[in-house]
């Protein structure tokens, strides 16, 4: 997960993420310049987060719990 220490829906996905017992890794893009070059990258040049990127290389960008799951849920019936 891409994130800021400051954001709001980052502090949310990740209470739901950890309720859930979803593991995921949490990259701070203010102390990362390579990772503010991946969340520009996949939500058309804006810095916005909380930017979820999976095995695949696909991206969510502010994503519901229910879409993360789903996702999860995609990736490992490939």
């Amino acid at each position: 997960m891409y994130t800021t220490p400051w954001c709001g829906y980052c502090h949310r996905l990740k209470s739901q993420l950890d309720r859930e017992g979803i593991a995921f890794d949490i990259v701070d893009i203010e102390q990362d310049p390579s990772a503010t070059k991946i969340v520009e990258s996949a939500n058309n040049g804006n810095q916005t987060v909380p930017t979820l990127v999976y095995s695949d290389g696909t991206a969510q960008t502010n994503p519901s719990l229910a879409q993360v799951k789903a996702k999860i849920a995609e990736l490992a019936s490939a």
